[in-house]
């Protein structure tokens, strides 16, 4: 009587396991096609066999103009690759924003999003920031195919130039895609520069930005807590992941004098057309004026 019991628990668990497995492999073929969403999955699947080292997968979504490498299981970058290419996390910015000249990526992981926002903006200039230095390492390796449209700097970003440490396994799941900075206590115990947003602007020679992409693991309540005023006004689009009730109360007070459209994609909050309110607009045009055109 147990066994007979057993075996009928299992079976509706196997009718779920099987259906998930199925539906899978659909989602794949669907965003990927047929041949590369079967080889996607099984790579997948092999790469959770026993005894099986991270391997590295090389694969071509139809999105970009050049292949990207994937660490596999147990590194979270198949899961950011499914994130961008099969849930298409950023298809709303592309449909939203047409013509994008420069874009910050800041939190760029291993260099999908900057991929993909190079592969879908042949004119843009893109400046992918990123303070892991595994991470950064690979982020080099997927974006160097497009030249000097691209830049990668092994930082992060904050509310003010500093070093900064690095905090592995204190989010999330310990995963490359959770690594955080936090303020160092001493100098010695600092991993990483950390630079504030108009070192950044400078840095890229540009008078405004199109779009800040913003994926930073909780810092963004330090970004956005201070100091703003001095870079948000030359910014037009944001998309960022809020990773906290707090997170999303610090970005949305730092917004209060713009006006702006708020639209959401999966895990992103976007606002778009970022504009001075009326009274605010003469000042910071004559504050800005002078500054220097886009270009690196």
């Amino acid at each position: 009587m147990k066994a007979a019991s057993r075996k009928r628990h299992l079976k509706p668990r196997s009718i779920v396991r099987s259906m998930r497995f199925l539906g899978r492999v659909v989602d794949y073929c669907r965003a990927l096609g047929p041949m590369l969403g079967l080889r996607w999955y099984f790579a997948r699947i092999l790469a959770r066999l026993p005894g099986r080292a991270m391997r590295l997968a090389v694969i071509k979504p139809p999105h970009l103009v050049h292949p990207v490498a994937v660490r596999m299981n147990p590194s979270s970058d198949e899961h950011v690759f499914d994130q961008l290419f099969v849930r298409h996390e950023y298809a709303l910015v592309s449909d939203r924003l047409k013509d994008q000249k420069v874009i910050l990526d800041l939190g760029a992981n291993v260099g999908y999003a900057s991929a993909y926002f190079a592969s879908r903006y042949p004119d843009a200039r893109i400046l992918a920031v990123e303070p892991d230095p595994g991470n950064y390492q690979l982020c080099l390796k997927n974006l160097e195919p497009y030249g000097d449209r691209v830049t990668t700097l092994n930082g992060a970003v904050w509310s003010r130039c500093a070093r900064l440490a690095l905090s592995r396994g204190s989010s999330c799941d310990g995963r490359e895609w959770s690594t955080q900075v936090v303020a160092a206590a001493t100098e010695s115990q600092a991993d990483v520069d950390a630079w504030d947003m108009p070192t950044l602007l400078d840095f890229a020679h540009v008078k405004t930005v199109d779009l800040v992409k913003v994926d930073i693991e909780g810092s963004e309540a330090e970004l956005f807590a201070a100091n703003v005023s001095q870079w948000l006004p030359r910014v037009r689009n944001i998309c960022i992941e809020l990773h906290s009730k707090r997170c999303s109360e610090i970005f949305f007070n730092a917004l209060a004098e713009f006006e702006y459209e708020v639209d959401e994609c999966h895990e992103f909050t976007l606002c778009l057309n970022l504009r001075p309110r009326a009274q605010k607009a003469d000042r910071l045009r004559s504050a800005f004026t002078g500054l220097p055109v886009h270009g690196w």
